[in-house]
């Protein structure tokens, strides 16, 4: 019995004397191998939001924040924070934030399963990597493949795939980028949301009128009439863009809408006071879908 107590003490004895000089050890090599972190950079850690979407092009938050301390990068850049966030982070470096809006993900192509043309079986791999691929699988070379690659991408639930098109819900889209770097077509791109309602063109293909025609009931068909009718639109090749930095509150696109032949123009993101009061009368769902009629008939809002 004696031998067992002991043994019992002997023991833990023993264990203590490990455990005091581990803990010597571990605080030794904590002061040797430690990594000194410039307090500016914890006060930027501390106010970004931690998301590590790789929205601003670097990693994670660690290396926006460091980076945003060596001053090469700037303040805006942080999705998930948006302006408040680049405010403190503008007065912690010292430096004015410039206006900076947030940017969202936008699906360059409006044309569901039942608008597009020359389509054939597809029985592969169903991600739109793998029909990128394939040959002839649809007519347009350029449209949405409705796979899901992007909505699988997006941790945030912002893309869903309605009638085999990618659709965004500017409700929970946080601007992260991670649908744009994965579509295999590029047919995504990140717009600065300066007003509630954005004007995008929903179309990425770049043939002549009469190729479009042949494959797709929606897409651009470049004729031009509408930069011919605002002046922040442009035809880049065979498709009319918008000029984003010109972009404003005032931007009046009515003309342009009602010459386009196509569908290729949409609104996106939320209706304002008067495009609900318009359709007051009506039921509004709760996702504002394609077809939601707004100032101008027939024109189609996303989000």
């Amino acid at each position: 019995m004696i031998v067992t107590t002991t043994t019992i003490v002997l023991a833990a004895v023993v264990l203590a004397l490990l455990a005091v000089a581990m803990a010597c050890v571990l605080g030794w090599a904590n002061r040797a191998f430690r990594v000194e972190v410039e307090p500016k950079v914890e006060a930027l850690l501390d106010v970004l939001p931690g998301a590590n979407c790789g929205g601003c092009g670097l990693i994670g938050c660690s290396d926006y924040a460091e980076a945003v301390a060596r001053g090469e990068a700037d303040v805006t850049l942080c999705a998930p924070g948006g302006t408040g966030c680049a405010k403190e982070l503008a007065r912690i470096m010292g430096v004015d934030a410039d206006q900076s809006h947030p940017y969202r993900a936008v699906i360059h192509c409006a044309a569901g399963r039942n608008a597009r043309l020359g389509q054939t079986p597809y029985r592969g791999e169903p991600t739109c990597a793998a029909a990128n691929l394939v040959a002839g699988l649809q007519g347009c070379t350029f449209g949405c493949l409705g796979m899901g690659d992007c909505a699988a991408a997006c941790n945030y639930d912002a893309i869903q795939i309605e009638n085999g098109l990618a659709t965004v819900d500017y409700r929970k889209c946080i601007g992260c980028k991670a649908c744009a770097r994965t579509c295999p077509r590029s047919l995504i791109t990140m717009v600065p949301l300066k007003v509630e309602r954005m004007m995008v063109v929903a179309c990425s293909n770049q043939d002549k009128g009469p190729d479009v025609k042949r494959v797709c009931t929606v897409g651009c068909i470049g004729c031009s009439s509408c930069t011919r009718r605002c002046d922040v639109m442009v035809m880049d090749g065979n498709l009319p863009t918008i000029d984003y930095d010109r972009y404003d509150t005032t931007t009046d696109f009515t003309a342009a809408l009602e010459k386009c032949p196509r569908e290729g123009m949409i609104y996106i993101g939320h209706p304002t006071a008067e495009d609900l009061a318009e359709v007051a009368d009506e039921p509004v769902p709760d996702r504002v879908e394609a077809d939601f009629k707004t100032t101008v008939d027939e024109t189609q809002w996303r989000g």
